[in-house]
């Protein structure tokens, strides 16, 4: 995948490893919040549009926020192909589900950044929340999405729950960081890395913060305060991706999540939430990791299994 540099897009995969061989996220470039008295970004209804894709963990949480928030009919949105290649993430429709951009008719969604900022120099990510009204980026991180949709258009939908309680705020804040580090990214930091020694540290870290995350469901049903809250939904996308792509791709095979008798259990139980299943595409998220990534598979051969125990 290639990335914008100065508004303009450059071919081929660009790498951002340290030096040590470890495997470096990119921040997000475009962090702004919506709210009822924002000076740019007040909330409206029928507002602002999601660009994502099935495929993208990322992109599935700030999906399941749409859902458990009632913004289906408020936050409209499109979903990319699942192949990502030389010019990143593609509006072809020429998958089941892959909508097309319904907006612009563009082809690429770095295009959608082009239109944003054309001299803008980042990673062309999803997910994408975008503003019709000054046809704008809001913001392109999605632990800040999800909190914007938990509580910025409340008086539109009336809905008030909230994933992200004043009374957990900081249990909420330790766990997400340490599942960030070593379970959202990590498995990225072992499917990228290109040493062994990096590698080795990243499922070190992986399966160590698994395993504290089994001890803590033995004997509750959410990671924080026994109800649901944005921590699960930040976790789930990666459990549900992690037997039928991380385990295998990113070589992260000490253990398969269905090895785990308390965090099956409890990823189980959460797809059974319409939120969370009906959010899910399998084909996307298959088809996108083994197809695009032609540096850890160069022959691009999705493995037929293994059968979901979801």
């Amino acid at each position: 995948m290639g990335q914008l540099v100065n508004g303009e897009w450059i071919k081929g995969s660009i790498s951002n490893n340290a030096k040590d061989g470890r495997f470096k996220r990119l921040n997000s470039v475009f962090r702004n919040n919506i709210s009822e008295d924002h000076d740019t970004y007040r909330a409206e209804s029928k507002r602002y549009h999601l660009y994502v894709s099935y495929a993208c963990p990322w992109a599935h949480r700030t999906l399941i926020f749409r859902k458990l928030k009632k913004l289906d009919n408020h936050i409209s949105v499109d979903f990319l192909h699942p192949d990502m290649l030389e010019m990143g993430w593609s509006f072809a429709k020429d998958f089941p589900k892959a909508t097309g951009d319904t907006l612009y008719n563009k082809r690429y969604a770095h295009e959608i950044y082009q239109l944003s900022n054309n001299k803008i120099s980042t990673k062309a990510t999803v997910p994408i929340l975008w503003d019709k009204k000054t046809r704008s980026v809001v913001n392109n991180e999605s632990s800040e999405i999800i909190r914007i949709m938990n509580n910025a258009f409340n008086n539109i939908t009336k809905n008030y729950d909230d994933y992200y309680p004043h009374n957990l705020k900081n249990e909420i804040d330790d766990i997400n960081k340490i599942i960030y580090e070593n379970v959202n990214n990590g498995v990225y930091k072992s499917g990228f890395s290109t040493t062994q020694a990096s590698y080795e540290d990243a499922v070190i870290k992986l399966f160590s913060t698994l395993d504290m995350i089994e001890k803590l469901l033995e004997k509750q049903d959410y990671l924080v305060g026994n109800v649901l809250t944005e921590a699960d939904i930040r976790l789930v996308p990666t459990l549900i991706r992690f037997d039928c792509v991380y385990y295998l791709h990113f070589k992260c095979n000490l253990k398969k999540i269905n090895d785990y008798k308390n965090i099956s259990r409890y990823l189980k139980n959460l797809f059974k939430k319409i939120p969370i299943s009906s959010t899910t595409n399998f084909e996307h998220i298959k088809r996108h990791y083994y197809y695009s990534h032609d540096n850890i598979n160069p022959h691009r051969i999705i493995p037929i299994g293994p059968v979901s125990s979801i």
